[in-house]
């Protein structure tokens, strides 16, 4: 598919003069263990494309995002990365620390959107951005490059903090599958039981639940 700021284009012509749209995409929502992290990009009507090859950060390799994303918060109007603990995502759930994570980045960039472009078609943005007008798009991340961008942050602010979280619980081999279901995840879960990180509410895989 084509990335590009045509959705968010439409979206600021038919809004008022001087408004901002916040691009917004999760990364880690699946995962077993680690924060859930929501990446923000904030743009505006002058805002020209995105850098060459920004594109959704699933069909990019790890060093095609580490190279995107300082282009893409050096093109940016405001850009951020909210995370939100696997603690908080057990105690409140997923969908409030998505909103959670949410808001931390939206108060990061110091902006007020007008406009809000949510990848998925579930609004959990609008219990933190209630001035804002908030559209969903299924894909939006692989179609709209704003989005695309916001995925591109999010991913490698993530990935970074897998990586550093993995020194001190080796075992998991979070520096390569970043808390993911991979299968060496799934064996040291089988082994050693769930570390401090994991998201402890959840089904997790090779942990059993019976009572003792």
């Amino acid at each position: 598919m084509a990335v590009s700021l045509r959705v968010e284009r439409s979206l600021l012509r038919d809004a008022r003069p001087g408004a901002l749209l916040a691009a917004i995409d999760e990364v880690g929502r699946g995962a077993l263990a680690g924060p859930v992290a929501v990446g923000v990009i904030v743009i505006g009507r002058e805002t020209t494309s995105a850098p060459r090859g920004v594109r959704d950060s699933k069909e990019c390799d790890r060093a095609t995002r580490e190279r995107l994303a300082p282009l893409v918060r050096t093109w940016a109007r405001r850009s951020a990365v909210g995370m939100a603990s696997s603690a908080e995502i057990d105690d409140v759930g997923i969908i409030a620390a998505l909103a959670l994570a949410a808001a931390r980045a939206i108060n990061a960039t110091s902006a007020i959107p007008d406009l809000v472009l949510l990848d998925g078609k579930h609004d959990w943005v609008s219990r933190v951005a209630p001035s804002a007008s908030v559209v969903t798009k299924i894909q939006a991340d692989a179609t709209c490059a704003a989005v695309a961008a916001a995925s591109v942050i999010a991913k490698v602010a993530r990935d970074a903090h897998m990586v550093a979280l993995d020194e001190g619980y080796p075992a998991y081999g979070w520096a390569s599958n970043k808390g993911y279901a991979a299968p060496d995840h799934i064996a040291a879960l089988e082994r050693y039981g769930p570390s401090p990180w994991h998201r402890l509410s959840w089904r997790l895989p090779g942990v059993s639940t019976e009572a003792p």
